[in-house]
């Protein structure tokens, strides 16, 4: 009998392995976004329609600018142009699925659709965070070091420094995806957001997920941590650097060229950071805060650069004469 008990319980441990290997990668995934309101979807889908065209028409026009006009051939236009470029995939990552969603009765994405979103969406999120980063160290040299600015900032160390933005928000994606990828997802496959990223998936997994916890804390330290400090520092010289200007035109001069920056900064930490702080009981308020930093941030922008910003308008001017 007890040989019995024994074939009983293997075969059934057996069975067990077998159903989570074959549900452990689901064909699709179920996104709520934002069902629990549905008097919202028709404005939510209004509104990311409508940020979707601003992105693509502001940030491409920012690299069209940039590319024809050699005054904007500049630091600081180079690492616009990648941050338009990074802005402009977050939000074609994001919004016509969401869109999809939105106005179709079928709420699903595919497996395979689900894990490349989280794949370039982690991507370009971690690279936008290291690009403000160097963008406020360019302001810093502009503005703390003006005489060596052209030495410091030469075009070669540019391209290093978005390169390595871009190279570390690749290989954080990378290590997250991976691990992401391997955890077993069994019973429903519903995720409790408007689209798919690394935190909601780990909460669906039904085994152990404490090394992928710790390696998406781990990866975080860069970019949440590393890049906000890079940031205050910067601004904490700057700040000091101006104040010491004699006159109140210098002093206004060199704050103007830092906050369209600083604005953009803004909008996107402090939606990102409120996210990912949230205790998981306020999902809602973190979907409709992750709804403004993914899709109306990118939106606004080049909105915010080319208001407040002299040259553009400039060049804008000089392409219509033309």
């Amino acid at each position: 009998m007890g040989s019995v008990h024994q074939y009983e319980e293997s075969y059934i441990v057996n069975v067990d392995a077998m159903e989570r290997q074959n549900v452990s990668f689901p064909n699709t995934f179920i996104l709520l976004g934002f069902s629990e309101f549905p008097w919202l979807e028709i404005p939510i889908s209004a509104v990311g329609l409508v940020s979707c065209l601003l992105t693509l028409t502001g940030n491409s026009s920012i690299i069209l600018l940039s590319l024809v006009d050699p005054r904007l051939q500049t630091p600081m236009y180079f690492f616009l142009d990648n941050l338009s470029l990074l802005d402009l995939c977050i939000s074609f990552t994001i919004v016509p699925q969401l869109l999809v969603n939105l106005w179709g009765p079928d709420k699903t994405i595919t497996a395979w659709g689900c894990f490349t979103q989280v794949y370039l969406f982690n991507l370009t999120a971690c690279a936008e965070c290291a690009m403000l980063a160097m963008m406020a160290i360019d302001r810093y040299v502009a503005i703390c070091r003006p005489l060596q600015y052209t030495l410091i900032m030469h075009s070669w160390v540019c391209v290093l420094m978005a390169a390595a933005c871009w190279f570390s928000g690749l290989a954080n994606s990378l290590l997250q995806s991976t691990f992401t990828l391997q955890l077993p997802f069994c019973g429903h496959h519903t995720l409790d957001h408007f689209f798919c990223e690394v935190p909601v998936l780990i909460k669906l997994a039904c085994g152990d997920t404490t090394i992928n916890n710790l390696v998406m804390a781990l990866g975080a330290i860069p970019f949440a941590l590393l890049s906000p400090m890079l940031l205050v520092i910067s601004y904490t010289f700057i700040a000091r650097a101006v104040l010491k200007l004699p006159s109140a035109e210098g002093r206004y001069k060199a704050l103007s060229t830092c906050t369209s920056h600083l604005l953009v900064v803004t909008m996107y930490f402090g939606p990102a950071l409120y996210v990912y702080l949230q205790p998981p009981a306020k999902s809602s308020q973190a979907k409709f805060m992750s709804f403004f930093y993914c899709v109306v941030t990118p939106g606004l922008n080049p909105l915010i650069y080319t208001l407040r910003n002299k040259d553009v308008k400039m060049a804008w001017r000089r392409i219509l004469q033309s």
